[in-house]
């Protein structure tokens, strides 16, 4: 579980706090120059993210004049751990020494006694924990922002190697598609004309004609997603058309079925949403022509505050349901759909004998 660090301005609200604490105790007010010197470097921490260099530098003369050290070794950690410059960091902590050993305005420092060499070398130590302690952290910093862009590369070649297999796959898919599906369509389009003009039958007839369009609509259609599975790019939204709300009517118009449509949606809405709507509206009218032969449909759409609902309502069935195959696929991606943008989908039966699908979405599309 990783610590999560304070806010910024808190940390630097902290450290000036500290400082001022180290100058109430260290400073010696009996001189003012020392403790405004002192207070000027506390002060100054509020800049060591911006300007490190010149906070540090402001940090410099409280150490020479007085014991309040904390403000230099706060600026020097800060500017460790915002700088490159190896000789930079070595200059600061010796002038750091320096000014912690030398007292003025009457300089203390007597090379010849031994303890002068103790208090250099603990001074020296001192000044290189915050320099070390810097480079920690900018070395930390580095390997982070190394380890994301490894994650990022990985991430990328995933996703081109998942192209490459699903470029593949399209490929095989249109070649079916081509050679069996659409070779079927067509036969029974042909088939369709023949008994179209060689019935006496006007209900036959009309019958056949009926299914000749739907079979020459749905050779088009395959034509067009062959097209598109063979020269589609890398991203999936390319591989089928993609409907919005202007579809609606003609979907309604062409599902054979007797459907009103009422709806009060703007045309702003996010994409994803229109498509939303427009396979949930597909989806429940197939699931009528399917599961209740001759019933009536009714369509509503409504947008109401920030949710769009859409509801499809059928009467019971007035003719004999025939078995058609199915993989009970639908209603599962409907639902799985609305969930990725944040809806629900439910359904069920009516009083009346009929059915009802509902889809409810925030109209922002969250995803």
């Amino acid at each position: 579980m990783s610590i999560r660090r304070p806010p910024a301005p808190l940390l630097d609200a902290l450290l000036v706090a500290a400082a001022l604490l180290d100058v109430w105790v260290h400073a010696d007010f009996s001189e003012p120059l020392r403790p405004a010197f002192a207070l000027l470097a506390a002060c100054a921490l509020v800049l060591r993210r911006r300007l490190p260099r010149v906070t540090f530098l402001l940090t410099l003369p409280a150490v020479l004049l007085s014991d309040a050290v904390f403000a230099a070794l706060a600026a020097l950690y800060t500017l460790a751990s915002l700088t490159r410059g190896r000789t930079l960091l070595v200059v600061c902590a010796v002038a750091f020494t320096v000014s912690n050993l030398v007292s003025l305005p009457s300089p203390g420092l007597e090379f010849s006694a031994p303890s002068t060499f103790i208090s250099f070398g603990y001074t020296a130590a001192t000044a290189a924990a915050p320099v070390f302690l810097g480079q920690l952290v900018q070395a930390r910093r580095d390997l982070s922002l190394r380890l994301a862009e490894i994650s990022r590369a990985r991430d990328h070649e995933r996703q081109l190697t998942a192209q490459t297999v699903l470029a593949r796959e399209r490929a095989a898919l249109a070649r079916e598609m081509h050679d069996v599906v659409a070779h079927q369509v067509s036969l029974i389009a042909v088939r369709a004309g023949a008994l179209q003009v060689g019935s006496h039958n006007a209900d036959v007839r009309e019958a056949a004609a009926t299914i000749r369009k739907l079979s020459v609509q749905t050779l088009e259609e395959l034509r067009h997603m062959v097209s598109v599975l063979r020269t589609a790019g890398g991203s999936p939204a390319e591989l089928v058309p993609q409907p919005s709300l202007a579809d609606l009517q003609r979907l309604v118009d062409n599902s054979g079925i007797e459907t009103e449509l009422r709806t009060d949606l703007p045309d702003s809405l996010p994409p994803p949403v229109q498509r939303a709507i427009y396979r949930t509206v597909q989806e429940a009218l197939t699931n009528v022509r399917k599961h209740a032969p001759g019933a009536g449909a009714v369509v509503r759409i409504r947008h109401e505050h920030t949710t769009v609902r859409v509801t499809v309502t059928n009467g019971p069935q007035t003719r004999p349901a025939l078995s058609l195959p199915g993989a009970n696929y639908g209603l599962v991606g409907l639902r799985q759909r609305a969930e990725l943008l944040g809806g629900t989908v439910t359904c069920g039966p009516t009083t009346d004998g009929g059915y009802q699908l509902s889809l409810e979405l925030p109209a922002t599309g969250r995803r």
